[in-house]
């Protein structure tokens, strides 16, 4: 449910549309199209290029039509089930990226653990989108699935949050560049018993105006292991940890550690406030 507080009967809260905003805000195609490429080369050979992507829980499909403007030949599969997202989408992603991108595009309004697609070389779930399925039952059976949907060489990728920081009610803000507007990611709720948590993002704007709540996430918050065993007990070969590297500040007396934006395969990794790891999962 989206909820719009102001004063004003055109504010700038009433004109922006939420699609525009959330894409600017937690989106990064060109950083995630280098990494699967840079791993499935690493993984399948150096002279293996993924080609064909389908992209779970794909929304506007954003990096669906980003997949296939970085080379002339890649097609993909965006696969959501929210139908006006897709519409969306369509409108004001794939059809502006031109016929050639388009005809190399199918939305498809499914659902993930059900779906049949022809089998491609990676399957994504970015975003923590995967967390909505709350039992290892669901979340076993949706990876099954994926499997499925993967060439004897696909890989599967996801990404998780965790840290300290991710079982505290607690906010984090940044501007979105170009919106005269900020992010705003609030961690409201943890329950220690089941790992459910609520989170929010709202958006506030220059002129004062807001959107409380204009997106809503009820998950679980899963671990790294619990990940590992379901893909493995789902029937992928291997599964691989990435986690971003480091740069300690020189300052002895600041905590802070930049990140590099690089990111290795880990096996054993020191806990941190707040991190991001990708899941690689070898079909």
């Amino acid at each position: 449910m989206v909820k719009r507080t102001s004063k004003k009967s055109s504010t700038m809260a009433k004109m922006a549309d939420l699609h525009v905003l959330y894409q600017k805000s937690v989106q990064s195609s060109e950083f995630e199209i280098g990494f699967y490429d840079e791993r499935y080369r690493e993984i399948r050979g150096k002279r293996k290029m993924p080609m064909v992507l389908r992209e779970d829980f794909c929304g506007t499909a954003l990096f669906t039509k980003d997949w296939c403007e970085s080379h002339p030949k890649r097609r993909a599969i965006g696969v959501d089930l929210c139908s006006d997202t897709l519409k969306w989408a369509m409108e004001n992603n794939i059809k502006p990226a031109g016929a050639s991108v388009a005809a190399r595009i199918d939305l498809l309004n499914e659902n993930v653990i059900t779906v049949v697609t022809e089998k491609v070389d990676v399957i994504c779930a970015m975003n923590f989108s995967f967390c909505i399925f709350e039992t290892r039952e669901l979340l076993k059976s949706y990876f099954a699935n994926a499997l499925k949907g993967l060439k004897d060489d696909g890989l599967f990728f996801c990404d998780l949050m965790g840290g300290t920081n991710t079982i505290d009610a607690c906010e984090e803000s940044h501007e979105i560049e170009g919106e005269n507007a900020t992010y705003i990611w609030e961690q409201a709720s943890y329950n220690p018993i089941d790992n459910h948590t609520q989170c929010y993002i709202h958006f506030e704007f220059d002129d004062g105006s807001r959107i409380d709540k204009a997106f809503s996430y009820s998950w679980r918050l899963w671990t790294i292991p619990e990940l590992k065993e379901l893909l493995l007990e789902a029937g992928f070969k291997k599964v691989q940890i990435f986690w971003e590297e480091f740069i300690e500040d020189d300052d002895p007396d600041n905590d802070y550690m930049e990140g590099t934006g690089n990111y290795r395969a880990v096996t054993e990794i020191a806990q941190q406030e707040s991190w991001l790891a990708y899941i690689v999962a070898e079909a």
